[in-house]
């Protein structure tokens, strides 16, 4: 069993705090999603890892002058070992399932996540089944087969496919390893704070996330909380799906009837459970939502390939628009200095 003394707290502030289990993802109280409680995760003795962490932060020279920014810079996330951040969590929520004895788990994802999961449970020993949307792209689910996981395709959004995955553990007996409610996952991607704090001499004024659940700008948002020190954190959607940019400005938003359909597949999440948590890190950090074209997601997928040399995937691309249109509107000046997530490759994902 993972360490006694681990308790989770309800990640919307109800007052809620218990034992952290595998079975219990959200608050008994109000639902919410839950989080480790500061202080009372510790590593196991022996460590799922597969060398995550560590990625460069570049400064992005070419497009900085595009954009009259001299301090503009990129942490290179799509060079964790299965191609996006995602690996910071997963390390942290196998090695705990390996060390309380679990030998099969489950997880939903349109790629990313799923592949990230599937490669630790092979490392680790544990059985994984990964549902995805049938429109996943091709060479996420192809990376997921081939770490030997179950691929399972469910038709329909994202949502559909997290209900089909929580009725597929019940059925099955087997855990669900979601790296959106898991309170493990959140805990791992902490350490990008604790990196950007030590790889740069300026600590960055502003950190733009492509957001989808908002994994990383959470766990974030806690590592530079923990540090004393908070820069503004910054989310980016699609337009053509925006749950968050569109709370955060007071609006309504509703996925199509036909389901969601955008170049970012990384960020199409239409319910995103922690969408409240984000949205309170934002507003704790200064930091906004914003929404960008698919154009534009495409033609920042492009410029970064040609003027920089990295091949992101188009969520990652997202953030570079979401920068422009934040310095158009005087939200982030030319002169102060921005961190850029970039994290996700392109050789991952369809090239629009």
């Amino acid at each position: 069993m993972p360490p006694m003394h681990m308790e989770v707290v309800c990640s919307r502030g109800c007052g809620y705090r218990d034992e952290f289990s595998f079975s219990v993802l959200a608050c008994r109280d109000c639902r919410g999603p839950l989080d480790v409680a500061e202080g009372t995760y510790e590593w196991p003795a022996n460590p799922v890892s597969l060398g995550e962490g560590n990625t460069p932060v570049v400064r992005l020279v070419n497009v900085g002058r595009m954009l009259g920014m001299e301090k503009l810079y990129a942490k290179l996330e799509f060079l964790n070992p299965t191609g996006s951040f995602k690996d910071r969590g997963s390390a942290v929520m196998v090695s705990t399932l390996r060390s309380a004895g679990i030998r099969s788990a489950a997880e939903d994802s349109s790629g990313n996540a799923g592949a990230s999961v599937a490669a630790y449970c092979a490392k680790a020993g544990i059985e994984a089944t990964i549902l995805a949307p049938e429109s996943a792209p091709p060479m996420k689910l192809q990376q997921i087969s081939f770490y030997g996981a179950r691929v399972v395709k469910v038709g329909g959004g994202r949502s559909a496919v997290a209900a089909a995955c929580r009725q597929y553990c019940l059925d099955e007996g087997v855990v669900y390893a979601s790296h959106n409610l898991s309170p493990l996952f959140i805990e791992g991607t902490k350490s990008f704070a604790t990196e950007v704090a030590s790889q740069m001499e300026e600590p960055p004024e502003h950190v733009l996330f492509p957001v989808g659940n908002g994994s990383l700008l959470i766990g974030a948002w806690k590592g530079f909380r923990g540090l004393g020190t908070m820069p503004r954190l910054h989310c980016i959607q699609s337009e053509a799906c925006m749950p968050i940019a569109a709370a955060f400005a007071g609006q309504d938003w509703m996925p199509p009837e036909g389901g969601v359909a955008t170049v970012a597949g990384g960020i199409a999440v239409e319910r995103p459970p922690r969408l409240r948590q984000v949205l309170g890190a934002l507003s704790d950090s200064g930091g906004e939502a914003v929404a960008v074209a698919e154009e534009e997601i495409v033609r920042w997928q492009r410029r970064m390939s040609v003027d920089e040399g990295l091949f992101v995937e188009p969520t990652s691309a997202s953030a570079l628009a979401g920068l422009e249109a934040l310095l158009e509107s005087g939200r982030i000046g030319r002169e102060e200095a921005t961190l850029v997530a970039l994290t996700g490759f392109g050789f991952k994902d369809r090239i629009p």
